[in-house]
């Protein structure tokens, strides 16, 4: 019985930790992205995969500098962003972390497909905080279960999260998916993801490379093999609705040599040149 308390206990704990950390970055979110009444009714809005955070900011940063104009954008998992473009929410621009959810709004005639283009690529790594000296080679059947012990492997949610749908790709080629999926915590974007292990709630984490780039107290355990997961790819495109004369410039410079440095600065591949 105690050791039936001390693990009640322990969940108690972690599903405490998991919903704090959630709080704070729903928080930051609304605090860096929200905009006013006025904004909305003014300015361009960009729904964008949350892990284009520190990349698209230092891009629209530019854009702004150049063109005057100033473009809304909100971060969040593509999908509950389809989602929201799906019920009416209303977004000029939508770039996915995959080609999933731009297909489900394609498929559904909310996207302009003329417009729609491949825009970056990214990887996905295994991630620790700074000072762990956890080590491993990803290779199939390796250890991941044992690495854990009796902690969680911090993960976008696997069921409609791009990042957590290529980690669990990759460990399930990998031949260790069922040996680590009661160990699973998953989180509502790759960036809470990544808060678990920055702040040592889960002692590792699937992520992709530039977010653990993005976040010093974090380090790369090792990278996934291409191979094991189908490619990451981030397109672009305008939402059906589009109703900004800014929409079609904004989607142009993320594909201009300006942009281009930026976006591999963070780690990104560009795969549409300019």
């Amino acid at each position: 019985m105690a050791l039936e308390g001390q693990a009640r206990s322990r969940r108690r704990t972690w599903c405490a930790a998991l919903a704090a950390a959630a709080v704070r970055l729903a928080a930051a979110a609304c605090f860096a992205a929200a905009p006013t009444v006025a904004a909305q009714a003014k300015d361009m809005v960009v729904f964008a995969a949350a892990s284009l955070k520190n990349a698209l900011d230092d891009v629209d940063a530019a854009w702004s500098r150049d063109s005057g104009r100033k473009a809304v954008i909100s971060y969040a998992a593509s999908s509950a962003l389809a989602r929201q473009i799906e019920q009416g929410a209303p977004a000029d621009v939508f770039i996915s972390a995959d080609r999933d959810w731009m297909d489900y709004l394609q498929k559904r005639d909310l996207i302009k497909p003329e417009t729609r283009t491949d825009l970056l690529g990214n990887r996905i790594v295994l991630v620790a905080e700074k000072t762990s000296k956890l080590a491993t080679v990803i290779k199939p059947g390796f250890d991941l279960a044992g690495l854990l012990g009796s902690g969680r492997l911090a993960m976008a949610d696997v069921a409609s999260v791009p990042a957590g749908k290529y980690g669990k790709a990759a460990l399930e080629s990998l031949g260790v998916w069922a040996s680590v999926r009661n160990k699973v915590a998953q989180a509502e974007n790759v960036r809470l993801a990544l808060l678990l292990v920055d702040r040592g709630e889960a002692p590792l984490g699937i992520v992709y490379a530039t977010d653990a780039a993005a976040d010093p107290n974090v380090k790369i355990v090792a990278a996934f093999p291409d191979d094991t997961h189908p490619p990451i790819v981030y397109p672009v495109a305008l939402t059906a609705r589009a109703a900004s004369a800014d929409a079609a410039s904004f989607a142009a410079f993320l594909r201009s040599a300006t942009a281009k440095p930026l976006f591999e600065r963070q780690g990104f591949t560009v795969l549409d040149k300019p």
